[in-house]
């Protein structure tokens, strides 16, 4: 998500009983004309709750209709490049996020957001683009994109992720380190829907693969942060940060910072790292650490989705996949 801290916010409340209006579950209708689809999608999206959404930059809390806001947010969060069929995963994960935000915040109000259900801060909440700031990020690209990307988001508006009658925790990742990661593993709960499956042609991906060189000081001042009682001993860099806990996933759980046990995610934050899947090198005047996937690889992984969709998978079955025991619900 890339987006850890929108999971994370979530987890402080997730076993209080959150009041949502039972949705009707989907049904075989009969095939409707392409107009009758079309005006039905238009009266679905008509129908469905605006949400107030808080830009950080102006202070301004705007209203948000509910397609404006899931295009806006597939636009921030996955390449438009992407297939079709990955897309329409997206926008399902991107509406259910802000439903469950939003009641979320019905019941529990945050202060800082001044009465919005989430801000467009992608630090703390989904990521988010206005018309205005997708046409400054596409460019030329624009009218392509945007259309590629609405037209993805029209066919599937009406449709949320649901456990147990509630939205999900829909999280999800840039890519995995080749098996997504059970929630349980990087925020120590466990969640039925975000469990660990495979997602090997993530290995395939721009940049599965990265590594980073720090030196010696910039290191020791980083872990300094996270264990201020370390001890780096000169002549054994080796033992300045070793891994000593893996996940089968590939997530560092627990590390050694000289001596001191850490978390893989204080690792990953203090060095701003891509993943907490990584190994680590001492050579002579540096420190260099390998990364595997880019986020924290709980949920749906994007480049398995898109993987996913080029081989012939439909937006249904990369949800049904990568959130597994989750009921695809019609929320109109």
């Amino acid at each position: 998500m890339k987006r850890e801290r929108m999971v994370i916010l979530l987890f402080a409340v997730l076993l209080a009983a959150i009041p949502v209006v039972p949705a009707l579950l989907l049904s075989q209708h009969t095939p409707k004309s392409e107009s009758e689809s079309a005006a039905e999608q238009s009266k679905a999206a008509d129908d469905l709750p605006d949400f107030s959404v808080l830009d950080v930059s102006t202070g301004e809390v705007l209203a948000v209709s509910a397609r404006d806001y899931v295009i806006g947010a597939v636009c921030a969060e996955m390449p438009a490049t992407f297939e079709p069929e990955a897309l329409k995963a997206q926008a399902v994960a991107a509406h259910t996020y802000a439903v469950r935000q939003q009641l979320l915040e019905q019941e529990n109000p945050t202060p800082e957001l001044c009465g919005a259900d989430f801000s467009n801060d992608p630090a703390e909440y989904q990521a988010f683009f206005t018309e205005n700031q997708a046409k400054q990020y596409y460019g030329a690209q624009f009218d392509t994109y945007y259309a590629t990307i609405a037209e993805a988001v029209d066919e599937v508006l009406p449709y949320l992720l649901t456990y147990e009658e509630e939205p999900i925790i829909a999280a999800f990742c840039s890519m995995s380190a080749g098996q997504t990661e059970s929630a349980e593993t990087v925020w120590g709960q466990a969640i039925p829907y975000l469990v660990p499956v495979d997602s090997a042609a993530d290995e395939s991906a721009p940049h599965f693969l990265e590594e980073v060189s720090f030196s010696k000081d910039d290191l020791q001042k980083a872990m300094k942060t996270i264990a201020p009682k370390a001890k780096f001993s000169a002549d054994q860099p080796e033992s300045w940060l070793t891994v000593e806990e893996v996940s089968d996933s590939g997530t560092v759980k627990t590390a050694k910072v000289g001596g001191v046990p850490v978390s893989g995610q204080d690792v990953r934050a203090a060095l701003s790292l891509r993943s907490a899947a990584f190994a680590v090198e001492a050579e002579t005047d540096s420190i260099v650490i390998t990364t595997k996937g880019y986020g924290h690889g709980v949920g749906m992984s994007q480049y398995g989705a898109n993987a996913m969709a080029k081989n012939g998978a439909t937006w249904r079955e990369i949800l049904a996949y990568y959130y597994p025991e989750t009921t695809l619900t019609d929320c109109t």
